[in-house]
């Protein structure tokens, strides 16, 4: 079951009643997705790099993907997104989100109710972005350097403390390619000591509003 609900920055974000946890900070979505994932990943990778291929961790409401093939468009990147959800929110509530209105992006609805729909398959939203939506559990995962950014959000270790342990960590840094980097919005001491175990540089860099800092972890 997810209800609806808005955060501070005025874009919306769910409240999953299964984990009784948001799918956001309710500090803001939006302004979340742009500082943790979109600058601290996105923006820092493609400095070097035009052509990107990208993993996200929780597909959740598709905020994240979706900022992301805006800035593909702007900055003329081309990108590989895989979105990987094991609990994928129904087309209904995608509907009802209001990104594409507090983006000033309204002509883009459809593209992104296409984050919602066809799962398992490639879909090309624009000539510079190519999406796949894997139904599925995370621990599932089996990849080998093929990724140049995670973006790591999953639901917080209090939620599911399994999510942000070693063996799936471990799994996260074999999947990204050499100088890959993962960031999320979770800075915890212990997460951090367990990213370097496996093998991470880790960075603790500014986070969103309402959170002191991040981690940026590369390979």
């Amino acid at each position: 079951m997810a209800t609806i609900i808005q955060t501070k920055d005025g874009s919306n974000s769910i409240q999953s009643t299964q984990f009784e946890a948001t799918y956001h900070s309710i500090h803001g979505a939006i302004q979340e997705a742009q500082t943790v994932f979109i600058d601290a990943a996105l923006t820092h990778k493609a400095s070097a790099q035009k052509e990107l291929t990208i993993l996200e961790i929780g597909l959740g409401t598709g905020l994240n993907a979706f900022m992301t093939y805006l800035e593909a468009k702007k900055s003329d990147l081309q990108i590989h997104y895989t979105g990987i959800e094991a609990y994928p929110i129904s087309l209904e509530v995608a509907q009802a989100l209001n990104y594409v209105e507090l983006l000033d992006v309204a002509e883009e609805q459809t593209q992104f109710l296409k984050l919602h729909e066809s799962p398992d398959e490639w879909v090309k939203l624009s000539p510079n972005f190519h999406f796949y939506k894997q139904i599925g559990r995370f621990e599932a995962l089996e990849a080998q350097e093929q990724f140049d950014i995670i973006y790591y959000d999953a639901f917080a270790p209090s939620v599911q403390p399994e999510l942000w342990e070693i063996e799936l960590l471990e799994k996260m840094y074999q999947a990204l390619k050499p100088n890959g980097v993962l960031t999320t919005y979770c800075a915890k001491g212990v997460f951090k000591r367990n990213l370097k175990q496996v093998g991470f540089t880790v960075e603790g860099i500014p986070g969103p509003i309402g959170k002191r800092e991040m981690t940026r972890a590369t390979k």
